[in-house]
């Protein structure tokens, strides 16, 4: 059974760019605070909701609860319970449609054992650019089926 997700975990904008019915709606999940406030600044200056949370287990929580997510980003190391391969694994499980964006500053080595888990995902490769996430979002987006 999941365990409940407090306030503190999961951190929302107090407003976001609304468009349609609700807007592009991003979940954040990594271990690292500094890293997820890095990646939800990148997607709030895209223009997209961001939701951030520290484990695999929050995220799952967040999808199981039926809350709006167009885009799951990832960093690629999360470990715990659920790691970033079996969060990728149960997310799309629960929503086949659901984009993955795989996200972390490390070496190739861990983007190959990474690659073969979540089909149609997306990975980040490590990039100086200030908007890389984001930028790999939005393609993740254009390319839904």
């Amino acid at each position: 059974m999941p365990r409940s997700v407090s306030p503190r975990t999961i951190s929302r904008p107090a407003s976001g760019n609304q468009g349609g019915a609700y807007g592009v709606q991003v979940l954040i999940a990594g271990r690292q605070k500094h890293w997820r406030d890095e990646v939800a600044c990148q997607i709030r200056r895209a223009g997209y909701t961001a939701t951030t949370v520290d484990c695999g287990v929050d995220a799952m929580t967040v999808l199981a609860l039926g809350l709006p997510v167009d885009v799951l980003v990832t960093d690629v190391t999360l470990q715990g319970e659920l790691c970033s391969a079996k969060l990728a694994v149960e997310a799309r499980a629960l929503r086949p449609d659901l984009r993955i964006v795989f996200a972390s500053d490390l070496t190739d080595t861990v983007w190959c054992e990474a690659a073969g888990i979540a089909p149609r995902a997306m990975f980040v490769a490590p990039d100086p650019r200030a908007d890389a996430v984001a930028s790999t979002v939005r393609e993740a987006l254009a390319s839904r089926d």
